[in-house]
């Protein structure tokens, strides 16, 4: 199938699916379900992969679904993934839409809705073009993306999500509302960091409020490390380098005037240098136990790996890149000069194949950045204009991997 003959049939095939691609997001985004739970969201997807006649395995590390569509055309044999996820977050939606979240305190506010339901779509247009595929396409739907620091990807690796046949690359999308929609947004190497955990217990002895003296303040020395973190950044990660140490949540203290002998607090670590995010644990325990330690108390850290940081392959941003300018045009196509610090566990599935994962726009042409909620917002409403550029470049990608 020449190169632009197939850009055009899948621009046509993407026109088909788009309205039941926009029914499968709605019915998603009405009935969230969170991580490990995404029970009638995998029965969804089963339904319609069965239903294009795929082999289709299911419960592949919790409610995983993976979807075989053999190519029939004689070239590469090569096999390649595309993966999306499909868990929501414990939050109140706050948007107003027509098929908001009917399920109180849960949320698709990070777009798997939409990764799933465009996935979806590729599954129906691909399906369409097995007769010219050289080679043959995994759909993995991964559940419990949110799940940090475990992730749903490495239980669906573990599985097997990527062997029987072995998949030789794999791309995924990840709506973005911080560019315009339709635009395809990725760089070469790290793209997002890594996303780490940290809890940390201070511990120190009660007096009286009146008599400080008399204790071991363990909310002073906390607050004393919570500054004290900062200075790792500044003066031990390399200039050129990147890394954001944040405490987000602290507790302890009995009442307003006792001195308190403990407290509580935990927080997020990301890197984008795996070997700075080795040097890390030891540096937050030497700073955290020496502040306690110069004003009499102790401190004690559990350092706990979560997301490693997500790398693009440089040979799959280069497919992709080309393939975005000739399936969509050159002018949608962005290449980011730095990466986000915001983990995603497609990260696991990159330490084990050649992977790529882009940013699809899905901010409304002429809405001001300023006004458009961000990923993780009880008001996160994606443009679903973006659907069909979404589509496209999955399945061009696809199609332009097997045959080369």
């Amino acid at each position: 199938m020449e190169v632009f003959s197939a850009y055009r049939k899948i621009e046509t095939l993407v026109e088909k699916y788009d309205g039941k691609v926009v029914e499968w997001r709605r019915a998603i985004h009405s009935h969230p379900e969170l991580s490990t739970q995404e029970e009638k969201t995998a029965a969804l997807v089963v339904d319609v992969l069965t239903g294009l006649g795929m082999e289709v395995r299911k419960n592949v590390g919790g409610h995983g679904v993976v979807g075989l569509l053999k190519g029939t055309k004689p070239g590469s044999g090569k096999v390649v993934g595309l993966r999306a996820d499909m868990d929501a977050l414990p939050m109140q939606e706050e948007t107003g839409l027509p098929f908001a979240s009917v399920v109180p305190g849960v949320m698709h506010a990070c777009g798997h809705d939409t990764h799933t339901a465009m996935l979806l779509g590729t599954a129906c247009v691909l399906s369409e073009l097995a007769e010219e595929l050289e080679g043959s396409v995994k759909f993995i739907f991964q559940p419990a993306e949110e799940l940090n620091p475990t992730g749903g990807a490495p239980g669906m690796i573990e599985a097997g999500a990527l062997e029987n046949p072995r998949v030789d690359a794999l791309f995924a999308l990840h709506v973005w509302p911080g560019f315009e929609t339709g635009t395809v947004i990725t760089r070469p190497g790290p793209l997002m960091g890594a996303s780490d955990r940290i809890f940390l217990r201070v511990s120190g002895k009660t007096s009286h409020g009146s008599a400080p003296h008399q204790g071991i303040d363990a909310i002073m020395i906390a607050a004393q490390i919570v500054v004290g973190l900062q200075t790792i950044v500044s003066r031990t990660v390399a200039p050129l380098d990147s890394a954001v140490v944040s405490i987000g949540t602290i507790s302890g203290g009995y009442r307003y005037n006792v001195i308190a002998d403990k407290v509580e607090m935990e927080g997020t670590v990301r890197t984008l240098n795996p070997a700075t995010q080795d040097r890390l644990p030891g540096l937050i325990e030497r700073a955290a136990q020496g502040y306690a330690r110069a004003l009499g108390g102790d401190a004690s850290v559990e350092y706990v790996r979560g997301y490693p940081p997500t790398l693009n392959a440089p040979e799959l941003f280069r497919l992709a890149s080309e393939t975005a300018a000739g399936s969509l045009g050159e002018e949608r196509l962005v290449v980011l000069d730095n990466p986000d610090l915001g983990g995603e566990d497609f990260s696991f599935f990159a330490r084990e194949r050649p992977s790529l994962m882009a940013w699809l726009g899905c901010r409304p042409a002429g809405k001001p950045p300023a006004e458009m909620a961000v990923l993780h917002n009880t008001r996160f409403d994606p443009d679903e204009a973006c659907f069909p550029w979404g589509m496209r470049f999955l399945a061009s990608c696809a199609i332009d991997f097997l045959r080369r």
